[in-house]
This record gives C-alpha cells, structure tokens and sequence, in this order.
C-alpha cells in the first residue's frame, strides 16, 4: 500500500515544484486568463444537479459537457443547462470520450460510489483538475490511488466534504483548536436519519432508457435484472455500489470529527455493532427480507490512541427519541440529528448542522454568545484552487477525503466480517467491556437497544451482530489481525474498468 508519509512527501514535492503546475489557467496549452473554465459534469441526476448549479453560478466556469448513462436525465439537464447559460453542453454517455476533449479543464463527479475513484483518476490522467463527491472511493486502495494520481499528474483534487468550506464549521473547529472547550480527546458523529425499508428482494427489469453496463462499469456485472425496486438512489444501501449510511451521510460527520481533534491518520484499531433491522414489524412480515445489505443500524468504534471517535447510524424512526443528552445538545427531540458532538473537559461543541454549531457548558446549558453560523462556497474553493495551482489552497484536499472516508470503509468491513455474528445483548456488553474507546460503550449500547426497542425490533428473533475488533496499520494501509478483513480493502474490477493501485498509477 501507498504510505501516508509517502504521500505527505509527494504531496510537498508536488507544492514545491511551482513552476511544473503553474501552467498557463487550468494547463490547457495557450489557453488565456480571461477564458472561462470548461466544467464538466459527470452522473447529473440528484447531486449531479447541485454541482451544475455551482458551475453555472460561478462567472469563471462554463458547463461545456456532462456525462449521464440515463439519457432521459441527460436530455433534461442540457435543456435546463442550455437554457441558463445560452450554450448547450457537449452530452457524452461514456465519459472516456468526454475527458478527450481539449475544452475541459475540470471535471466534477457525482457518480455512484463504485465509480468514484475511477472518474476522478481518469480525468486527472488526461490533465483534468477533479471534484469527487464523497466518499471519494468505494474502498481503500482506491482512496490511495487517487491521492497518487493528483500527485503524479499534477492536478487540483477536491472531495466533496464541503463542510471544510462552511463558516460555521471552520470558525467551530478553531474554536476547539484554541483550547474553546478545554481539552477535546473524543467525538461522537450521529446520522440519525429516517431511511425506510427499499423493498423486497426481486428482480425488476433495469430502465431502458439506461446504459446498464456502463452503469455497472467497475463492479462486476450483475445480472440485469436488479434486485432493488427503485433503481436510482438505492444502490446506496447495496455494499456492491454503495457504503449504507455509514459511507454516505458518515464522510460529512466523520471529516469534521477528524479535523476537529486534530487526526491526521486511519485509526488502530476500529470495531462495529449493529445489523439491518427493524423493517419486519414495520411491515407485519416477520419474514420480510430488505433488498439492502448494508446495515442501518450501525455503532463503529475508532480508536486513535490518545484521541477516539464514535459513529451511530439509526436508520430506524427517529422522532420522539428520549436520549436526554443528545436531545439537549442538539435542542430538539424529533426528527433527524445529523452532526458531531465534541466532547472537551470545559464543555462542549456541536455541530448541529452544515451552517450552525454551539457550545454547551459540562451542564448541557448553550453558552451565551458561543455559536458559529455561516455557509461557504466548497466549488468555489476547488475554483480557486485551480487558478493558483497550489493544493494547500483546497480546503478539501483528495488526502483529508481518503482519511475520512476511510474511516467509514474501515466501519463498514468490521460490520461485514461479523454480519453472521449475531449476539444477545448481555454478549455484546460483556464483549464491550474489553474494547479499548474513550466513549461510555455500555451506555451508547444502552441507548441503541433503547431506539431498537422502540421501534418493536425483537432482538431475540433478530439480534445484533457484533464485528471482530481489528487492528489496523496506517502507514501501510493493513490489518495486522485479519487477514479476511485485508480482501475487503480492494474489490474485484470488470477488464476495461479496472482501478488501478496506488503504486500502479
């Protein structure tokens, strides 16, 4: 594996070496300052619209191509496109052919999560700056072959953590730099977020008007007839494409855990509770099966040494919770809680949205005048950036992706080793007692059977599963403790789609 002091030395030899990056513009030879920058947008349904949008609202940027495998949803984007800025883009169904084009300096991708990696390294190998949404990869090795082609090739890679660009966050975490709360070792991330049930298994024709092989492009080919119901969106929950809500809302949370404590590494050693449970008494089936394979109940314990970071996924109905603490803390008892609680010995601070963090005395009380408001501009960061050709300019930079997206891939394989490891609660806290974490585990335990239970989950029929604790080496990018656990860290590639490795970039 590519090591992180590896990485760290090219990344200050690449800034060093001004005079290779600062090429005229975005380094398209003869290209002028006054010329706009030529976006192009590749997956541009759902997220996809958001960065059109940003590219559209930025004067330097020009949509000039988008990439879509739907060409329904292609048709209406260029349309809408066309419509906002006077100049119809370029519509590629296979996005090799797009990034031949000479009229594009940057690519953005909002692709599924397995294609990522690969949109982002092909571009950048054909002299293309990239934005990549999060999680910047479907897995490790990936993550660390994207930071070496943005080395190698010299470009601007930016993830789409746009937390990093947002007021509220960045004046909050240098807040708590600043000794704010006191000292701060522990952090808790919550996505405590309603997500029903995507159906039953089954197979359901792929829509026609849909390019399924280069849907599938790096994973395997499947069958195609699916097994989900709703094609788009859902393969979220489908560890094939997607990492459950642990790698899609987690990324957000987990980044700004990691940047707040001050983490520049992978953990040492991580561990995962929890299953996919609870949409059989919502259904009044006790033998409903769920099409999704990623768990949406979830509790992932990182341990970084001196400093720990905790991360809850409740998929399950969150209204009228009754866990007093984070009630407080996040002044509300229903609906969703999405942020970060970071725990200091003076206090606490909490993100309590993309735009809003406070502070709390060590009697949950909001201290007067202690709250950090304010949004940011994530694109156009990555923008400016671009222009200056220098990477401490991003605030997203591809390594702080691959560390904080890492975190929950590292989640996700405890929880797939030990998926068939079912346990009954009395196991699962005397298992608890010997795992090393800065958190109360028995009572974050006592709070995630609390929710199960309100939700009518029985955990006698359908009990927990508890991963094994591995121990995890962040130079080399190995578990030291599994080798079962070191296969999940890369994946299987279909010839023509294959990622390449860090060292083989």
């Amino acid at each position: 594996m590519y090591t992180l002091d590896r990485r760290d030395f090219v990344k200050s030899t690449a800034i060093a070496a001004g005079s290779v990056f600062a090429a005229p513009a975005l380094g398209r030879a003869g290209i002028s300052a006054n010329d706009r920058i030529g976006a192009c947008v590749v997956g541009v349904r759902g997220r996809g619209g958001s960065h059109i949008k940003g590219w559209l609202n930025d004067p330097r940027t020009e949509v000039r191509a988008i990439v879509e495998v739907d060409e329904d949803v292609a048709a209406k984007r260029a349309t809408e496109i066309e419509s906002k800025q006077g100049t119809r883009p370029a519509v590629y169904t296979d996005m090799r052919k797009a990034f031949e084009n000479d009229d594009i300096d940057i690519v953005s991708s909002a692709t599924p999560n397995h294609w990522h990696a690969l949109s982002g390294i092909w571009a950048m190998e054909r002299g293309k700056d990239a934005y990549i949404e999060k999680p910047v990869s479907h897995n490790i090795a990936e993550g660390a072959a994207m930071i070496a082609a943005a080395r190698k090739y010299g470009r601007m890679c930016q993830v789409g953590t746009q937390c990093r660009s947002r007021t509220a966050i960045r004046e909050a975490v240098q807040f708590i730099a600043d000794g704010g709360i006191g000292t701060c070792t522990f952090a808790r991330g919550l996505c405590h977020k309603r997500r029903k049930s995507i159906d039953a298994l089954g197979d359901y024709e792929i829509p026609s008007n849909v390019d399924y092989n280069l849907w599938c492009g790096p994973a395997t080919y499947t069958d195609p007839k699916n097994t989900r119901k709703r094609f788009h969106y859902d393969w979220h929950w489908q560890r094939h494409y997607g990492n459950g809500d642990l790698g899609n809302q987690g990324p957000h949370q987990t980044d700004i855990a990691r940047w707040g404590l001050g983490i520049d590494t992978h953990p040492s050693t991580i561990l995962t509770y929890g299953g996919r449970l609870g949409y059989q008494a919502e259904r009044n089936d006790p033998n409903y099966v769920d099409a999704g394979d990623t768990g949406n109940t979830e509790v992932s314990i990182y341990d970084y040494g001196d400093k720990c970071i905790v991360f809850e996924t409740r998929g399950l109905s969150v209204d009228n919770s009754d866990d007093d603490e984070i009630n407080k803390l996040f002044q509300k008892t229903e609906g969703n809680k999405i942020g970060v609680i970071f725990y200091g010995s003076e206090g606490y601070v909490v993100q309590q949205s993309y735009s809003r963090c406070v502070v709390f005395d060590k009697d949950l009380n909001p201290v007067e005048g202690k709250k950090f408001v304010g949004g940011g501009d994530h694109f156009g960061n990555f923008l400016d950036a671009c222009e200056s050709r220098n990477v401490e300019d991003l605030n997203g930079d591809v390594r702080e992706g691959h560390l904080s997206g890492g975190i929950s891939h590292l989640g996700n394989i405890s929880y797939y080793l030990g998926e068939q490891n079912h346990v009954t609660t009395d196991e699962l806290s005397e298992a608890l007692k010997n795992v090393v974490s800065q958190d109360d585990n028995e009572a974050t335990l006592q709070r995630t059977i609390k929710h199960l239970q309100a939700s009518s989950v029985d955990l006698e029929k359908y009990p927990l599963s508890l991963g094994p604790k591995l121990e995890f080496d962040p130079e080399r990018e190995l578990f030291t403790n599994n080798a079962g656990a070191n296969q999940y860290l890369s994946r299987e590639y279909r010839k023509g789609f294959e990622c390449p490795s860090a060292e083989n970039v």
